[in-house]
């Protein structure tokens, strides 16, 4: 216990100097308010590079310390180039002849000046080439999967080779994957048919987990955090729930009352029941990607905006206080890193449950 909470501390130390490093030399010039404001935005958006933190040396210059990543752009051909050619932001990237300038996160094809044009609501104009570029949140990702991989062919190796016993690290996990099988997958879906969604049903859970587990670390890393990363996931579970659907499942959503009435009863009651029943289709995902997304940027925003009191308290009671505040809410982060990867397999698994359902018609038959 003493050595994870060291460990918290360190991070949550190594995440202040990033924000005083920012503070002093990458936020716009203005307000301190606006300045934290800037940080978190920073913070919870991808980027096309590693930055743990700045400093501005002796001659004025600015240094980051960090590491580039590969940028992948399609513009009339491959165009793969550093990030660092782009300065974080602050120059314009000369390849091949053609001119590229990161504003805003995205990356526009430009002239020599950077020159940015904009419509009438300021949007820009620029031509925004087909973007394929290895960001640190998909870095995140291959890591995390690359981990999954090789911890889980360790464990059934060890299976394998100790008759059944896990070993090692091994040892960790496995309580946790018999417990997706026998309080998730087995209790929603059936024991006849479990087994074709426990494979997903893992991978989703320690995908999630390891993903915000690595959020809460110095690197910035906001994977879980970003709509397009939950959307995905929501969208695996909702394609396996609707191709998976059996003929009871989708008879439920098309004929909800059965035989319960004679069908001239049913009509007015279908237009609003039907309509409702292909609405929740869509629902069920939405709500799970919303609910991932929303709780793991709000407990980032919370976390930063804590830690950005102290810029603005600036005194021995106010500042020691958020920094307490700031420990607190990290400590939790580690809980509801671990509560949403359940509740996304849980709720996955119950929405395969309902597709997986058959009624034994056979019998029903035979009873009446």
């Amino acid at each position: 216990m003493q050595r994870k909470i060291t460990i918290q501390t360190i991070a949550l130390l190594l995440l202040l100097t990033s924000f005083t490093s920012y503070a002093k030399d990458d936020a716009p010039k203005g307000d301190k308010k606006s300045e934290i404001k800037e940080y978190i935005q920073h913070h919870l958006k991808d980027s096309y590079d590693f930055s743990l933190f700045s400093y501005t040396n002796d001659a004025g210059e600015h240094k980051y310390v960090g590491a580039p990543l590969p940028v992948i752009l399609w513009d009339n051909g491959l165009k793969v180039f550093s990030s660092s050619k782009f300065h974080h932001g602050e120059t314009v990237a000369e390849v091949d002849g053609n001119h590229y300038k990161l504003y805003h996160n995205k990356i526009y094809k430009t002239d020599a000046e950077g020159t940015i044009n904009y419509n009438e609501e300021q949007h820009p104009t620029n031509v925004k080439p087909l973007d394929f570029s290895i960001t640190k949140g998909v870095v995140m990702i291959l890591i995390t999967g690359l981990l999954m991989f090789f911890l889980f062919k360790s464990l059934a190796k060890s299976y394998a080779a100790n008759g059944s016993i896990a070993k090692g690290a091994g040892r960790f996990f496995e309580p946790i994957v018999l417990y997706i099988r026998d309080d998730i997958a087995i209790p929603n879906i059936g024991e006849k048919k479990y087994m074709k969604y426990m494979p997903f049903l893992l991978t989703v859970f320690f995908f999630i987990w390891f993903l915000n587990i690595f959020g809460l670390t110095p690197l910035g890393v906001n994977v879980t955090g970003n709509i397009a990363v939950t959307t995905a996931l929501a969208l695996l579970t909702f394609l396996i729930t609707n191709f998976t659907g059996t003929k009871d499942y989708w008879k439920h959503i098309f004929d909800p009352l059965g035989d319960s009435m004679p069908w001239y009863g049913k009509v007015p009651l279908y237009i609003i029941l039907i309509p409702i029943e292909i609405l929740g289709i869509f629902i069920k995902p939405f709500s799970l990607l919303i609910r991932l997304y929303a709780n793991m940027q709000a407990g980032h925003i919370v976390l930063m905006s804590l830690i950005g009191l102290m810029f603005i308290f600036k005194s021995w009671i106010g500042s020691p206080l958020s920094f307490g505040l700031a420990f607190a809410i990290s400590l939790i982060e580690v809980l509801v890193a671990l509560l949403q990867a359940y509740i996304f397999t849980m709720l996955s698994a119950l929405y395969f449950g309902f597709a997986a359902e058959e009624h034994d018609h056979h019998e029903e038959a035979h009873a009446h």
